[in-house]
């Protein structure tokens, strides 16, 4: 959305933004992601978890919506604390269903390179959807760096 992205006021994230979705874009693991896997389009009980509002569903790497969903459900200080063991754990978990080692493996690497630009991606999103919103935290932001970096350094 044109008038959003001219709300951006962080000048790096503007001007990398074609950079960042170009890299989530080319991935060469993509899947079908839910596109807005946060807390509230999730239902579930101690044996099972159902997703819903699937308007967002689309093609992509699947480290989008453990994104998502980990910025909907973890302020600031658990994403520190917590979001590298809970990344560990999804992808234990993933790899054990994909079931071929050298593919999971490779899969595991582009997906952990894309997780912070995945971060940056949704933060040039909120900063021109929702300039101030609580998920604009330093963990976010350092995630974005980390991105910028790797961005900058590839071009």
């Amino acid at each position: 959305r044109k008038e959003e992205f001219e709300r951006i006021e962080d000048k790096a994230l503007k001007e990398n933004a074609s950079s960042l979705d170009a890299r989530l874009q080319t991935a060469r693991f993509q899947t079908i992601i839910h596109g807005d896997a946060k807390l509230a389009n999730f239902l579930y009980n101690a044996k099972e978890a159902f997703a819903v509002d699937f308007q967002y569903v689309g093609k992509g790497a699947g480290i989008i919506d453990v994104m998502y969903f980990f910025s909907s459900c973890l302020n600031d200080e658990e994403l520190y604390e917590h979001a590298e063991r809970y990344l560990d754990y999804y992808f234990t978990y993933l790899k054990a269903q994909i079931g071929n080692p050298k593919e999971a493996k490779k899969i595991e690497e582009e997906w952990r390179a894309l997780y912070p630009i995945a971060w940056a991606d949704f933060l040039r999103f909120l900063e021109g959807w929702s300039p101030g919103h609580w998920k604009l935290g330093s963990y976010a932001n350092k995630q974005k760096q980390i991105a910028l970096d790797l961005i900058c350094y590839e071009d």
